[in-house]
């Protein structure tokens, strides 16, 4: 490491001021920093707040509760490939290594197209390289499909950190969260790379056992609730031939089901929750609501069912789709999320309950999550004004008696 550090300390007046580079330095600093500790100290004027945690430490934090996910995504994604051709002799190194084949090349693209964008706009607007993108490269591969083309990715991680996040000033000042932004552009822009039943799992040059269908368990149940049948008895006979009970409940919270890479493990999703507010990073209010929130709906939709997706018992929403990678790493961004401790319990209490709304009544997107952060985002400050003037209206009550 000494080395390194004098290598560095040796480059360091090219791109400094006066030096050939210094138009290039904030790329420099990215690059020094993310290996070592800046060796800068705040002013000693004025109050200052001692704490150990930073921006750095935060996305690293969130980073690591999504690795779970990540590792299970790649194994899955393997799983589902050995599944639809019938391989029963594949291993457990063999399903693994299918599934990073396929997934690592995404989260390798994701990064780099976005890094890219932000290595331009640091040097353009001459500011230092924000560390948020750590945690949007990640969550961007998780949400699509693993067999999304790896230029749409490229494409929908540029469109989502220009659009949903440079143009209102860099990290810490977006509006929408940038993740879902990407695959709200993927979604629209290319629905038949992102949705149907051929998208979810990858069979390469070989081809698909007889009956076998890639669709995930949300299409199967609408389908159900479509035809009149019962939704519950569709999604534990689905595919029985290929695996046993593929959309039963226990099986869809462990995640052996097909789906987006990271979001198929509701267990696993758990797993970094408890990462996420043991550290203190995520809000357990967000969590507690969405969830809450959620389950509530899903009985409110059993009371008025008038078919049989309707009547899908509520519990079972709370582990299909991507409603509980969203509520987890999505609806928790700090940015894009309420900030006033009450509106954080309204905020995801209405994330939960729209989730479940637009999934089961809007027959063109049997998913929710995406839309409901989405169209949360643009709310929470409305619901953070609220909250403050309701506060500010005790308060004054209280002075004036």
């Amino acid at each position: 490491m000494k080395f390194l550090r004098d290598l560095l300390d040796k480059q360091k007046p090219l791109f400094q001021k006066g030096g050939k580079l210094e138009n290039l330095y904030y790329l420099y600093e990215a690059g020094e920093t993310f290996m070592f500790s800046p060796n800068h100290t705040t002013s000693p004027r004025g109050a200052q707040i001692k704490d150990a945690i930073d921006l750095k430490r935060m996305m690293i934090t969130v980073v690591i509760a999504m690795i779970p996910c990540l590792l299970f995504g790649i194994y899955n994604t393997g799983n589902m490939h050995y599944l639809a051709i019938q391989d029963a002799s594949a291993t457990f190194g063999d399903k693994f290594l299918q599934g990073a084949i396929l997934v690592l090349p995404i989260v390798l693209v994701a990064y780099a197209a976005g890094g890219i964008v932000e290595a331009v706009f640091a040097v353009i607007r001459k500011h230092p390289i924000n560390e948020g993108f750590l945690v949007t490269g990640m969550l961007i591969p998780l949400i699509v499909p693993a067999t999304t083309p790896l230029w749409q990715v490229a494409v929908a991680t540029i469109f989502a950190v220009v659009i949903a996040k440079e143009v209102f000033g860099g990290t810490g000042m977006n509006i929408l969260n940038v993740a879902m932004t990407a695959r709200a552009f993927l979604y629209f822009a290319y629905p038949a790379q992102l949705s149907g039943d051929t998208v979810w799992t990858y069979v390469g040059d070989n081809a698909a056992a007889d009956g076998f269908s890639g669709a995930t368990a949300l299409a199967v149940a609408y389908q159900a609730g479509q035809e009149g049948q019962n939704a519950v008895a569709e999604l534990t006979q689905h595919n029985a031939s290929i695996m046993e009970g593929m959309f039963s409940f226990t099986n869809m919270f462990v995640g052996f089901i097909p789906g987006s890479i990271g979001e198929t493990s509701t267990l696993m999703c758990l797993i970094g929750a408890a990462i996420l507010l043991f550290t203190g990073v995520a809000s357990w209010k967000i969590m507690v609501s969405a969830f809450g929130g959620a389950y509530l709906m899903g009985l409110v939709m059993n009371l008025l069912a008038v078919n049989e997706y309707m009547a899908l018992p509520s519990h079972y929403h709370l582990v299909m789709g991507g409603i509980a990678f969203g509520i987890v790493f999505m609806a928790t961004d700090p940015v894009s999320a309420s900030q006033t401790e009450s509106g954080k319990w309204i905020y995801g209490l209405l994330i939960g309950v729209l989730t479940i709304i637009i999934r089961v009544t809007n027959p063109a997107y049997p998913e929710g999550i995406m839309l409901a952060v989405l169209f949360m985002n643009v709310f929470a400050p409305l619901i953070d004004y609220y909250v403050v003037q309701a506060n500010k209206k005790r308060r004054l009550q209280r002075a004036t008696v």
